[in-house]
């Protein structure tokens, strides 16, 4: 797949020469349309075979951005780590970005912890709300990580809490080690969570405990979603919980017409895994082995089938060297050829964009990364599909990162 894969240089350079907090570009036509839940007329036709892949700069000059989220008038939100939230004016190249009034005040930056993942709600157009998911402190102390629901104000200036927290309570740790998040809307207009275990050996299989989990959550009431597999449950938090036993889960990804959830998580030293998600699931993360141990055991199988015989198998794991996986979401569309259905995953160690096949029996049958994506931007983070049908793909480096815009040619 690779050698049908390139970028168009040319168009990359000159992106990357308008993008950022300079004067704007001229922005595409689909960066004022509404989203639509289908490509619109402007987006390529249908084709077979495997496309090459265009990729531009929208925005540059941004920090670590973690999430992207698409408003109905074209314009976008991105959060970064370091306790940012800003608009971009729009989704094409060219597009500035401007911040947003939030009181972030409260944010613990601390390694991976800060301002993580977000989800912009269905009913923006008339809500105006999106939720992130931030590691939060009190008096300068690590206290949670949480879901907060916020409020941006009509010209897009401000944005004011009207939930915090959606959902409390998440574990943190003090160096900000496996905070996850990652939120993302499910076709119901539910959300699902992935969180990380905080380094801590225990909690990934506490069904007390929402760390190391993939949470179903009402995005109205931060309540359990009609159909939780431990909604009958004691404990409150264990009603939140969807599946166990997950480590640090990056990415989460609903793929197209089965509704299937599938998450990138971070391995150890080997074993990034890509996860099919069954509700009430143990997914084998125990480096406790049972309690049987001090310490955070990272010597353990990512899935231990040993001790969890039940445990779910990865669908797709990465071996040695781990890739460090980050955002997913499927690419969606008959523009994007043979690509269409496959499973767009970034890495941060790797440094690439991975894609993967999806077999009839879910797993990941091939894997190919794209050239153009392979080592050309550094660390990648987030990756959503955008309502053009575009793939949007985030830089994580911490000095001039980018939002960047992939879409097949």
């Amino acid at each position: 797949m690779q050698g049908l894969l390139r970028v168009l240089v040319a168009g990359v350079v000159a992106a990357v020469g308008v993008a950022g907090c300079g004067a704007p570009g001229p922005a595409p036509a689909e960066s004022a349309a509404a989203p639509t839940t289908t490509a619109p007329a402007g987006v390529a036709p249908a084709r077979t075979g495997v496309p090459e892949l265009q990729v531009e700069a929208v925005a540059s000059g941004l920090s670590h951005v973690w999430d992207i989220g698409f408003l109905p008038d074209g314009e976008a939100l991105v959060t970064e780590r370091g306790g940012r939230i800003a608009l971009l004016s729009g989704i094409g190249p060219g597009a500035t970005d401007r911040d947003v009034n939030a009181d972030l005040s409260d944010v613990y930056v601390r390694g991976e912890g800060g301002l993580m993942g977000m989800v912009v709600h269905p009913d923006f157009a008339e809500s105006r709300r999106f939720t992130t998911c931030q590691t939060h402190m009190e008096k300068g102390t690590a206290t949670d990580v949480r879901l907060v629901t916020w409020e941006l104000s009509a010209d897009g200036t401000s944005a004011t809490r009207v939930a915090d927290p959606l959902v409390g309570g998440l574990p943190i740790n003090s160096s900000g080690r496996h905070s996850g998040c990652r939120p993302t809307i499910a076709p119901d207009g539910s959300l699902f969570v992935g969180t990380g275990d905080t380094a801590r050996a225990t909690v990934a299989q506490d069904l007390n405990s929402l760390g190391g989990k993939v949470l179903h959550v009402d995005l109205d009431t931060g309540g359990p979603a009609p159909g939780n597999p431990f909604a009958d449950a004691q404990n409150p938090a264990q009603r939140l919980i969807w599946t166990y036993g997950h480590r640090n889960v990056q990415g989460v990804a609903v793929r197209p017409g089965s509704g299937e959830i599938y998450t990138a998580e971070h391995g150890p030293r080997t074993d990034d895994e890509v996860n099919r998600l069954e509700p009430g699931a143990n997914y084998g993360w125990d480096p406790s082995q049972g309690g049987r141990v001090g310490g955070y055991d990272e010597s353990v199988p990512m899935t231990d089938l040993q001790r969890f015989p039940d445990a779910v198998p990865a669908m797709w794991s990465s071996g040695s060297p781990v890739e460090a996986i980050s955002g997913a979401a499927f690419l969606s569309g008959p523009q994007w050829g043979d690509l269409d259905g496959a499973l767009a995953v970034g890495a941060l160690r790797g440094e690439k964009l991975v894609l993967m096949t999806i077999g009839p029996n879910g797993a990941v049958a091939d894997v190919s990364t794209p050239a153009p994506l392979d080592g050309t931007f550094g660390r990648l983070r987030a990756v959503r599909l955008g309502p053009d049908g575009a793939l949007y793909v985030s830089t994580s480096n911490g000095d001039d990162d980018q939002v960047l815009r992939v879409t097949p040619i």
